[in-house]
């Protein structure tokens, strides 16, 4: 006994010896087997990146949600009085039933499964995840053993129905290894999503069976980088206006389809771009089969719209003369007749009163005058028939029938060429900017979040010079007196305040299950494409209305109308521009004030008309909004930026962007909710206050201010008009 006993021990402690000496055992490092039994890795979750608006409001960004798991193995119970594990199957699966789009049967169906399959825990899917902290809070009160929630993220689309098919969406998606992550399925959401996409981060540490780190342990962190940050050139409160107009509109008329552009002419930006049907960004209701962003990627047929451009190429030939006549009602062209909307005309009328009128004959005889295959020429100047390039993708052309001298002469009243209505916001950037054509985009830059670096600048572009400055201003007033003269088209289209210039179009819709074209009351694509104020336009704004439904003696003109004016009427007091036309307010150049005595400044300001409010305690002014050199009309605010702790003022009737610039100006926290001019604050004026404490501020479109009072206009719906 002694020496088997001995022999072992022996045996034993040369083991031990061995061990120690070599750190091997069975041929395999023991520091390797330790650290694949207590290594552990946890991943660092990078975020999706933002897409945000011109002035830095989200659009879109990621958001706290959670993800449901269900713990079936009793190994988790194990040494626990309390059950961590699910007992009750049948009542789980029927409380689980009423929080997540599941049936009770499912659930129970997953559960079972899985236990059956002697799995740990299981996980519900799609229905499981971005769960709301709120749904959260109501399940663990119902206190059902084995259901725990992991903390996710999920993406966020605070606006709702807001340039959806712009923006896109995304959604969770699993790969083949189980992995989950947000990928972008559809818009800028999709054509971004590499960009927006982040690399997530990892924490390589070591721990004990139960996952706790180990004393002294080191961490080796590799962190998340989240997306980049996509800043567009889009307008949120423009947006708005946009989307509550449509909005109106759509229950009023319930038309097939609409679309509205908006857009700076003098820099090709889009400051809003929606259309209907549209849907909700976070659960795709409304969705429909057309995924198409119809701006960019449908072509059309435009309608009379076009004749702004036939008239201006004509006026770059020297063949416009609007006192000249012809003899309206039809014309013919070879075997074909072309025929003005009331079919035998108005008699012999001038040009001006063609065009007024929308005649589709005057331009036939302008291109008699001008030479039709010369009108092609400078109808392609204007970038029909090619990409303008958009930064966005699957943009259309367009065609340009040009084969046929009737194809032509249809090209100039807008009917069989087509066109999108990008490049319609494009050529008349031309008309609206002095003969210079804008490129148009919709991205403003895109930021590097980790690092603060700009990875694209994008920057306004020229698209051209298809006609003269002087040739632009002519056909500013030409497109005013459709709006203002008692024979025009454009009547319904006037401003409050605001002069404004553009055309009518009523284009005819292909049969799409046959040739020809759609008959019948509102078979009509309808449209306007204007700019305000006239004389110096600084919006752009392009309203189609496909198929409304519309009452005994409307005009198809109508809900075209309603959209534009509270679209530019809204947009253009948001942004500050100063009122045109009879009832204009002579505009005062603002001076430079920094640098100066903020009592001095107050004093001079006030007697110019304006209402000066210091930001901080008063003396030196180190900034000021708007800047020197901004035309301002008499009442306007001026912001006056001084050091020290601010004092509230009475903000009502400010518009959002001059609440905005206040904000960034004083530092203190103001919430801004709703948009349009301010009609409440929680705080009243004189409260002396700091950036902690925060203000709530509540905005209304005018629209919701103020009903204006409405003129009925009769208008004939016309082909063409």
């Amino acid at each position: 006994m002694l020496l088997v006993y001995g022999g072992l021990f022996f045996l034993l402690f040369g083991r031990i010896l061995f061990i120690q000496a070599t750190g091997q055992a069975e041929g395999k490092t023991m520091a390797s087997l330790a650290e694949a039994k207590y290594a552990r890795e946890a991943i660092l979750k990078a975020d999706r990146g933002q897409i945000l608006d011109r002035n830095g409001e989200t659009i879109a960004s990621d958001t706290l949600s959670y993800r449901l798991i269900a713990v079936l193995s009793e190994k988790a119970t194990a040494g626990s009085k309390v059950p961590r594990h699910v007992i009750d199957y049948e009542k789980t699966a029927e409380v689980l039933a009423e929080y997540i789009p599941l049936e009770k049967e499912q659930i129970l169906s997953n559960l079972t499964n899985a236990r059956d399959g002697e799995k740990y825990q299981v996980e519900f899917g799609k229905a499981g995840r971005d769960i709301s902290h709120e749904t959260v809070q109501a399940i663990r009160e119902k206190e059902l053993p084995g259901i725990l929630f992991v903390e996710d993220t999920k993406r966020f689309y605070p606006n709702g129905v807001f340039a959806s098919h712009l923006i896109g969406f995304s959604m969770k998606e699993e790969d083949s290894e189980k992995n989950i992550s947000t990928v972008g399925k559809m818009g800028l959401e999709k054509t971004y999503n590499k960009e927006l996409s982040g690399v997530d981060g990892k924490v390589n540490f070591q721990s004990d069976r139960w996952g706790f780190i180990l004393p002294k342990s080191e961490k080796a962190i590799v962190p998340a980088k989240d997306g980049d940050e996509i800043q567009l050139t889009i307008d949120k409160t423009i947006q708005n206006f946009v989307e509550d107009a449509m909005t109106k509109v759509q229950k009023k008329y319930s038309p097939k389809k609409m679309l509205v552009v908006v857009a700076n002419p003098k820099t090709g930006e889009i400051l809003a771009m929606s259309q209907r049907p549209t849907f909700h960004p976070a659960t795709r209701e409304g969705l429909t089969d057309s995924w198409l962003n119809e701006a960019i990627e449908e072509t059309f047929e435009p309608g009379s719209t076009v004749k702004m451009f036939t008239v201006a190429a004509a006026m770059e030939e020297k063949k416009w003369d609007p006192n000249a006549y012809f003899t309206s009602g039809r014309y013919k062209i070879y075997d074909q007749v072309i025929r003005d909307v009331k079919r035998d005309g108005w008699g012999t009328i001038s040009y001006l009163e063609g065009f007024q009128r929308s005649s589709n004959v005057s331009m036939a005889y302008l291109l008699e005058r001008m030479g039709d295959k010369k009108f092609i020429e400078h109808y392609r100047s204007f970038g029909f028939g090619e990409k303008v390039g958009i930064d966005l993708p699957n943009e259309a052309a367009g065609v340009v029938l040009d084969e046929f001298p009737a194809e032509r002469l249809t090209t100039s009243y807008g009917q069989g060429s087509t066109v999108t209505a990008i490049q319609m916001i494009q050529a008349a950037t031309a008309i609206a900017n002095n003969g210079v054509m804008k490129k148009p985009y919709v991205i403003d830059k895109i930021t590097n979040p980790n690092t603060g670096k700009v990875i694209e600048d994008h920057q306004p572009e020229d698209a051209g010079r298809p006609i003269s400055a002087d040739t632009a201003k002519k056909v500013r007033e030409l497109l005013a007196s459709t709006v203002t003269s008692e024979k025009g088209t454009g009547q319904p289209f006037a401003l409050n305040g605001y002069t404004v210039g553009g055309k009518t179009g009523t284009a005819e819709i292909p049969n799409p299950s046959g040739g020809g074209y759609l008959r019948g009351n509102g078979n009509y694509l309808y449209s306007f494409l204007g700019m305000a104020p006239v004389e110096d336009p600084q919006l752009l704004t392009y309203v189609l209305v496909q198929q409304p439904k519309l009452q005994e003696g409307a005009s198809g003109s109508d809900p075209v109308a309603e959209l534009f004016t509270s679209i530019m009427e809204s947009s253009l007091k948001y942004l500050n521009i100063v009122p045109s036309g009879d009832e204009a307010v002579e505009a005062i150049v603002l001076q430079d004030y920094v640098g100066g005595s903020s009592t001095s400044a107050a004093e001079q300001l006030q007697r110019d008309g304006f209402r000066p409010e210091i930001i901080g305690e008063g003396g030196t002014i180190v900034s000021q909004y708007p800047q020197k050199g901004t035309k301002l009309a008499e009442g306007s605010v001026v912001l006056l930026q001084t050091e020290g702790p601010t004092t509230l003022p009475d903000f009502t009737g400010w518009s959002k962007k001059m609440v905005l610039s206040f904000k960034l100006l004083s530092g203190l926290d103001l919430r801004i909710s709703g948009d349009g001019y301010v009609t409440e604050q929680s705080l009243s004026q004189g409260t002396l206050i700091g950036p902690d404490e925060p203000v709530v501020i509540q905005l209304k479109a005018p629209s919701e201010i103020y009903k204006p009072v409405e003129e009925k206009l009769e208008e004939e719906s016309i082909v063409g008009g």
